[in-house]
């Protein structure tokens, strides 16, 4: 069940992150330049946003198997009218169709996962269906950026979709028929828009994530003109991202199992540092790979956030977990979009690093507001508990 879930997520990490590496060459085809190309990630990530939500609400009563193959099916159909996009506004309208089934899949996922483990160990079994996205990075998206440029941008997409229908196919032939709760409705869901903790814990997502997409999205165009590698070495430095997520996702959840608040501050910083050095490395190959795989380490924000989503959510558990990965994907819409700025208004390919540093330190303000009111929070229960017996008493 983990692997069907985790081809799934190999899916849609190849279909986020391999439309950035591709972006000069549909860029090219389109005949729009690079800067309004990162719009068509943008819009990805909006559908996202908005689909996440939308479908968890509503689907509060539905099975968590059929839901699955059903978002699965859409992803595919999405991914294959994206790979026929005749103009770059119906690329637009495509790209925010595929991201409209992502945040759902991952937070029902998600649950299904951490259910089948001791509550200790929660953020490992989220990693482990997040694994699927992570080597997708080290794996999918080279492929379909050497695709990309040996036979075409579109055939990135079609992979995608086979993959999608495949995982459809698997969880579909493997998964256990399931029903939801009697409890659960759309209303109970909703009930996750009511705790500031939530909102908190989506904004250090939706801020801090976002200079990690800032860097990724203009990645490809920084190695060719800035660090001056053939388009050939791209991939392999694409491959070395991956190589770093997956390393933060395999290890990184162990420690936040014993501390998960201070491991996300502890990434934010790392993030913010390993950014800003960015705007240096960009000008050696060795140095940058190196740079690209300490910023693929923070890429287990994402894992990390999601088990404080779980801890913060009461009862409105599908919803919260869907909202991560919208939060996610406004970082996804947000960084390339400021970072498009900073190129658009002269700043070079390498300012990317610093818009993506001060993102970082963004969410780690965030988060530090969010883990002074848990504080305070925890000291007025721990005093409320003293005070009781002695009222009682008197």
């Amino acid at each position: 069940m983990h692997f069907a879930l985790s081809i799934g997520g190999f899916a849609i990490g190849t279909t986020e992150f391999a439309t950035m590496s591709l972006l000069r060459y549909f860029a090219h085809d389109l005949r729009i330049d690079e800067p309004t190309a990162g719009h068509v990630i943008s819009a990805y990530a909006l559908g996202v946003v908005v689909g996440a939500p939308i479908i968890a609400v509503l689907s509060a009563r539905i099975a968590r198997r059929t839901l699955l193959i059903g978002l699965m099916a859409l992803f595919a159909l999405a991914n294959g009218l994206s790979a026929l996009a005749p103009t770059y506004e119906w690329m637009l309208a495509f790209r925010f169709l595929s991201g409209l089934p992502h945040g759902a899949y991952f937070g029902i996922a998600a649950l299904v996962a951490a259910s089948l483990v001791p509550p200790e160990r929660r953020t490992q079994a989220v990693a482990r269906v997040l694994l699927g996205l992570t080597v997708a990075t080290i794996v999918g998206v080279p492929l379909a950026n050497w695709l990309g440029q040996a036979v075409g941008w579109r055939w990135g997409f079609v992979i995608v979709m086979v993959l999608a229908l495949s995982c459809a196919a698997m969880v579909a032939i493997f998964a256990p028929a399931d029903r939801p709760a009697a409890t659960a409705s759309p209303l109970r869901e909703l009930r996750a828009l009511g705790s500031l903790q939530v909102w908190l814990t989506l904004g250090i997502g939706a801020i801090g994530f976002g200079g990690l997409f800032s860097v990724y999205t203009y990645l490809g165009s920084t190695l060719v003109d800035v660090t001056h590698v053939s388009p050939g070495v791209v991939p392999l430095v694409l491959a070395a991202f991956g190589v770093g997520m997956t390393a933060g996702n395999l290890f990184i959840p162990r420690f936040a199992d014993r501390a998960l608040m201070a491991t996300a501050g502890y990434l934010l910083l790392w993030s913010a540092v390993v950014l800003a050095l960015y705007t240096v490395a960009a000008h050696s190959l060795w140095a940058v790979t190196l740079d690209v795989v300490a910023i693929g380490l923070g890429g287990a924000l994402g894992t990390v956030l999601q088990t404080r989503l779980m801890d913060v959510a009461g009862e409105a558990q599908s919803l919260a977990a869907a909202l991560n990965h919208s939060a996610f994907n406004m970082a996804n819409a947000l960084g390339p979009w400021l970072g498009g700025m900073a190129i658009a208004a002269g700043f070079g390919w390498t300012s990317t690093g610093w818009v993506g540093s001060a993102l970082a330190l963004g969410g780690l303000a965030v988060w530090a507001i969010s883990k002074a009111l848990q504080e305070k929070a925890r000291a007025t229960d721990q005093h409320r508990r003293i005070a009781t017996p002695s009222q009682a008493s008197s």
